[in-house]
């Protein structure tokens, strides 16, 4: 390793490693891998990441040794190798949150019900269930067993996802006030990184809330600022509508997306914040971009903005118009090129290819707006997988079922 990086990993040797888990059980080598971070050898840093997030952050488990390595990991990613640093930021959002946790993307994470639900399956909870076990077990092989897990359980663990979760994700916090300071990087990669970070910390936001608008108001690259106006809103109470509101009239069509978003989350945590009016203009403005294609756009909802649209409509208070947000719904429904779970593509083949197609299939030119728009969107989609995973139902409708076949079919049938 480089041995400018050493002061970095101080203490890393002294974590009972071999006595913390990961996915494949004992974590004696994760020490190994984030030395591996701060090392000159690119191909072996993209392993070191490649291990890293497979075992103390598998498939969205977090087990014992997760937030132990949170750290260092915080660490690297402030004054780490420049290679190794957004890598890192990553690895660290997520264990702090994923898919699987108790939250939603819309309308921010509920910390509040994750802590309850976590502490009814902590230790403190599960060890005295395991010593009133052992006490009337009296087949020793059934008392071996749960002997082990008694003690697995003593040394506070819990076989409960969310509890384990929670443990990372308050790693994380610990470390957020010396993150901060990517706010300011000269990296805009580092500095979006950060706010997508901030934005599910709400007990945090007393400290965050502040720099995300102030990184708002001096942002140069348009997806860091509107990852940090989305941020503002997300942690923010329902006052923050006031500093929200002016960036509707942003030029950025991608900020007055994020300020619309936000709004909408601010309605649902208390509608009179926002009022009719204002949230009227909200949903004009994601109309607007449900109809729009995004060259570039956020992390959230996995980068599906589309996708992140129709969860933002579906999150209005109970007192609006749902037909306000009927056309926008409607725009959103074709445009699943990067739908990354591949449920949204999914719907959008059924409901707008409803019955096989006659034969010969009709022009490209002659399909609905919609259709054209759905088909495209599988030629271009981001995630390749989610196309095989159709190719079945696309061929009983009749249709092209790979990329190739549909940008092919696209090519030799243009609109006019």
């Amino acid at each position: 390793m480089i041995n400018e990086y050493e002061q970095l990993l101080a203490g890393l040797d002294d974590v009972d490693w071999a006595g913390l888990e990961h996915a494949y059980r004992s974590a004696h080598d994760v020490p190994g891998h984030i030395r591996t971070l701060c090392g000159s050898d690119d191909e072996a840093r993209e392993q070191a990441f490649m291990y890293l997030f497979s075992s103390i952050f598998h498939q969205g488990s977090r087990y014992s040794a997760s937030p132990a390595a949170v750290p260092f990991l915080a660490r690297i990613a402030v004054a780490g190798p420049e290679a190794a640093r957004e890598g890192t930021m990553l690895l660290l959002t997520r264990l702090a949150v994923d898919w699987h946790d108790e939250y939603d993307v819309t309308t921010g994470i509920n910390v509040a019900g994750w802590r309850a639900a976590a502490a009814e399956c902590g230790p403190a909870e599960l060890l005295p269930w395991y010593e009133e076990q052992l006490a009337v077990e009296a087949d020793p092989a059934k008392r071996a067993d749960l002997q082990e897990m008694r003690d697995w359980v003593a040394a506070g663990n819990s076989f409960d996802s969310r509890w384990s979760a929670l443990q990372a994700y308050d790693a994380v916090l610990a470390e957020l006030p010396g993150l901060l300071v990517l706010l300011d990087d000269d990296d805009a990669r580092l500095r979006t990184r950060i706010a997508y970070l901030l934005a599910w910390f709400p007990e945090f936001s007393a400290t965050s809330l502040p720099r995300l608008m102030n990184l708002v108001a001096h942002e140069k690259d348009p997806v860091t600022a509107a990852t940090a106006l989305l941020a503002a809103g997300l942690v923010g109470p329902p006052s923050a509508a006031e500093d929200i509101t002016p960036h509707l009239d942003a030029a950025d069509p991608l900020m007055r997306w994020a300020a619309a978003t936000a709004l909408v989350r601010l309605a649902d945590v208390d509608e009179a914040s926002v009022g009719p009016d204002l949230l009227g203009r909200a949903v004009t403005e994601l109309t607007a971009a449900a109809h729009r294609t995004f060259d570039r756009v956020t992390d959230y909802f996995e980068g599906d903005l589309h996708g992140h649209i129709e969860r933002t409509l579906h999150a209005l208070p109970p007192t609006s118009e749902p037909a306000a947000a009927r056309e926008a719904l409607d725009a959103c429904l074709p445009r699943i090129a990067r739908d990354r779970s591949g449920s949204r593509t999914r719907t959008a083949i059924e409901r707008l290819f409803p019955a096989p197609q006659p034969h010969p299939v009709p022009r490209y030119a002659d399909l609905t707006v919609a259709q054209r728009q759905l088909l495209a969107d599988l030629g271009g989609h981001q995630h390749a997988w989610v196309i095989r995973s159709s190719a079945d139902r696309l061929r009983e409708l009749g249709l092209p079922c790979s990329q190739e076949t549909l940008q092919s079919f696209i090519g030799a049938h243009p609109t006019a």
